[in-house]
C-alpha cells in the first residue's frame, strides 16, 4: 500500500490500483523507481512513516480517493467549480472520468461562473475611467493635467467638479429644449431665432470648453479618440460648427447662383444644412456619461444582443409570412390596400407589434381570421424577451449602483 497523507489526512491505496492510470500524478508516484523523482512530485516525505505528503485540500481529495477505486470521477454541486478544476489538474485527472450526467451538470455550472465574473469585471470596468490620477505622474504639468481630470471626470472629488457634471447634463437639456423650440412657428420670428441662435453659441461653447479640458487632461491621445463617449462629445459640438461654415457657404453661393439664376445646389445645401442640425439630437447621449439608468440600460443591450437580434429575426419572419397570408386571401377584393406582399409588409407590422392604426385592415372572414394569428402571434412573441430585459436590467442597474457606492 502506498501512504498518502493530504492535509494532515491518511489515505491507503493500494500501488497495481494506482498502476492502471500510469499519466496521473499517483500513477507516476507508484511507477517511478527513482527517489529524486518522487521526491518532485510530492511535497514532502516522512522517512519514519513512510508517507508522501500532499499540502492540498483533503475534502476534495475524498472524490480523488474514490475515483482511483471505482474509476469513476464523482462531481458535487456543492464544490466550487474554478477549485475543483484546479484540484484535479493538480492530481492529472482529466473530467471525461467522470459521469456523463454529473460532467454536463458541472459544465453547466462552470459556464454560468464564468459568465458571471465576465459580466462582474466589465461592470466595474463600465465605472472606471479610461485615466487614473496617478497616470498624470512626471508628465509634462502633470499637477496641473491631473487638477483638470479631477474636474472633468470625477464628479465625486471635490464640489466643482459636481457642479460641473451637474451644468453638463443641464446644458443638454437646455440645447435639446433650444432645438424643439426653434421648430415652433411662433419662433420662427427674428427675436425667437435670434434667442435661439444665442442659446445654442452658449451650449457650443460650454461644450467645446469640456471637450478641451477632456482632450488635454488626457494621458494617451489615441485611448481617448476611441472612447465611446468622447465621441459623443465630438458629435455634439460639430454640428454648431459644420452649421456656421455651411450658413458661410450658403451666402456665397446665393450671391453666385443669383448671377447664374440657378438655384438648385443651394436648395441641396439648405437640406443638407437641416440634417447637420438634426445631428444636435445625439446631445442627450451626453447624459449617459453621468447617468446609471442609462448606463445599465446600454449595458444591458450590449449583453442581450443575441437574444435582441433573435427577436427581430422573429419580427421579420413574421411581417414576411403573415403579408404574404394575407395578400393571398385579400389580393382579389375590390379597392383592397393588399395589392401586394410588401404592400402588406406595413400592415404585417403594425399588427404583430399590436398597435393597430387601423389605416389598412382585411375585408374577408378569412382575412380577419388571419389578421387575429398575426396578432396572437405577435403578442406571444412581444411577451417572451420582455421579462428576460427587464430582469437583466434592474440586475445590472442594481450592481453599478452597488459598484459606485462602493467607489
Amino acid at each position: 500500500l502506498l501512504n498518502i497523507n493530504v492535509g494532515g489526512k491518511l489515505f491507503q491505496i493500494a500501488y497495481k490500483v494506482l498502476a492502471r492510470y500510469p499519466i496521473t500524478r499517483l500513477g507516476k508516484l507508484a511507477l517511478y523507481t527513482d527517489p529524486v523523482k518522487k521526491l518532485q512530485l510530492c511535497d514532502d516525505y516522512l522517512v519514519q512513516k513512510n508517507e508522501y505528503f500532499f499540502d492540498r485540500d483533503p475534502s476534495i481529495f475524498h472524490y480523488i480517493f474514490h475515483f482511483y477505486r471505482s474509476g469513476v470521477l464523482w462531481v458535487m454541486d456543492e464544490m466550487c467549480p474554478s477549485n475543483f478544476v484546479e484540484e484535479i489538474e493538480y492530481w492529472g485527472i482529466h473530467l471525461k472520468y467522470s459521469q456523463r450526467c454529473c460532467r454536463i451538470l458541472f459544465e453547466e455550472k462552470q459556464d454560468e461562473l464564468s459568465e458571471y465574473l465576465k459580466i462582474e469585471k466589465e461592470l466595474e470596468a463600465e465605472l472606471e475611467p479610461l485615466e487614473s490620477g496617478t497616470q498624470f505622474d512626471g508628465k509634462f504639468l502633470g499637477r496641473f493635467r491631473k487638477m483638470v481630470w479631477n474636474l472633468i471626470e470625477n464628479p465625486y472629488s471635490s464640489v466643482p467638479a459636481k457642479i460641473i457634471a451637474v451644468m453638463s447634463s443641464f446644458f443638454v437639456l437646455i440645447s435639446i429644449v433650444g432645438m424643439t423650440l426653434s421648430t415652433v412657428e411662433e419662433m420662427k420670428n427674428k427675436t425667437g431665432k435670434m434667442w435661439m441662435e444665442q442659446m445654442e453659441m452658449i451650449c457650443a461653447i460650454f461644450f467645446t470648453s469640456e471637450y478641451l479640458m477632456r482632450l488635454i487632461s488626457s494621458s494617451s491621445f489615441k485611448n481617448f479618440l476611441r472612447a465611446a463617449f468622447n465621441a459623443i462629445d465630438l458629435v455634439a459640438i460639430l454640428p454648431f460648427y459644420i452649421q456656421i461654415l455651411f450658413e458661410n457657404l450658403d451666402d456665397g453661393d446665393m450671391q453666385y447662383h443669383e448671377e447664374l439664376h440657378k438655384v438648385e445646389n443651394v436648395s441641396k445645401l439648405g437640406k443638407v444644412l437641416k440634417l447637420i442640425k438634426l445631428m444636435r439630437i445625439f446631445r442627450i447621449l451626453k447624459l449617459a456619461r453621468h447617468s446609471t439608468g442609462l448606463r445599465a440600460f446600454s449595458f444591458t443591450m450590449r449583453q442581450c444582443y443575441q437574444q435582441v437580434c433573435c427577436l427581430l429575426l422573429f419580427i421579420a419572419m413574421g411581417v414576411f409570412t403573415f403579408s404574404a397570408l394575407i395578400h393571398s386571401v385579400e389580393h382579389d377584393v375590390p379597392g383592397t390596400d393588399f395589392t401586394s406582399i410588401p404592400c402588406a409588409w406595413w400592415w404585417a407590422a403594425v399588427s404583430l407589434s399590436t398597435v393597430g392604426y387601423g389605416d389598412t385592415v382585411p375585408d374577408t372572414i378569412l382575412g380577419r381570421m388571419v389578421a387575429f394569428v398575426c396578432i396572437s402571434f405577435g403578442i406571444i412573441l412581444n411577451g417572451m424577451p420582455i421579462s428576460i430585459l427587464y430582469n437583466k436590467f434592474s440586475d445590472y442597474y442594481a450592481k453599478l449602483k452597488a459598484h459606485e457606492m462602493s467607489q
